[in-house]
C-alpha cells in the first residue's frame, strides 16, 4: 500500500455522498442547498500544500459546487459528467498523470469505472456495498462528515508530507 500511495500526485473526488452527506435540499424558490465539512476542506488544503493536486468529477451541475471548488482553490472541476471516465481520461491526458498517480473517492456504482483504475481508491462508510467491496480503503466516517479529511491524512502520512504541512500548527518540540 505504501508504494502505491507514494506515487499519488492527484486526488479526485465525487461530490454528493463524498464531500457532502448525499442529501440535496431545495428551498421554496428552487435553490439548492448543500453542506460541506470544514475539516474536509482543510484536509484538501493540506494536500495542496504538500503538492498533491485536487479535482472534482460530479454527475450533477451546481453553482454551489463551483463556489466550494473556488474557495478551496480546486481548478480541476467537471460537472454534469454522466460518464465520469470521460473527464477522468481527459484529466490524465491534459495533466500527464498515469492511473497509478491518481487517488479517487466515490460512493456509488457510477464511480466504479474510475475506482477500479486508479492507484488508490477510497470510499465512505455509507457507500453502496458494491463499491465498498472493490476499493482499497473504506473510511470510518460517512460522506460529508470528515471522510475526505480521513483520506487526506492517510495520503499525507504515507507520502511523508504530513510533518511538512502541519509543523506550523505545533509549538516547537510539541509535534507527535
Amino acid at each position: 500500500m505504501e508504494l502505491a500511495l507514494s506515487k499519488i500526485r492527484l486526488l479526485l473526488l465525487d461530490v454528493d455522498g463524498i464531500m457532502t452527506d448525499g442529501r440535496i435540499h431545495y428551498d421554496a424558490n428552487g435553490g439548492e442547498i448543500k453542506s460541506f465539512d470544514v475539516k474536509d476542506g482543510h484536509g484538501l488544503k493540506l494536500l495542496q500544500r504538500a503538492g498533491i493536486e485536487v479535482g472534482i468529477i460530479t454527475g450533477r451541475n451546481s453553482s454551489i459546487v463551483k463556489r466550494r471548488a473556488d474557495e478551496l482553490g480546486i481548478a480541476i472541476l467537471y460537472q454534469g459528467a454522466k460518464d465520469k471516465i470521460i473527464p477522468y481520461e481527459e484529466i490524465l491526458r491534459e495533466r500527464g498523470f498515469t492511473d497509478d498517480e491518481v487517488a479517487y473517492m466515490g460512493d456509488d456504482l457510477v464511480d466504479l469505472p474510475i475506482l477500479l483504475r486508479v492507484g488508490y481508491s477510497a470510499t465512505v462508510a455509507d457507500a453502496v456495498a458494491e463499491v465498498k467491496e472493490r476499493v482499497h480503503y473504506v473510511t470510518s466516517r460517512r460522506g460529508g462528515r470528515g471522510a475526505v479529511r480521513e483520506v487526506c491524512e492517510i495520503l499525507l502520512k504515507q507520502t511523508g508530507g504530513w510533518a511538512a504541512v502541519t509543523d506550523r500548527y505545533y509549538v516547537q518540540g510539541d509535534m507527535p
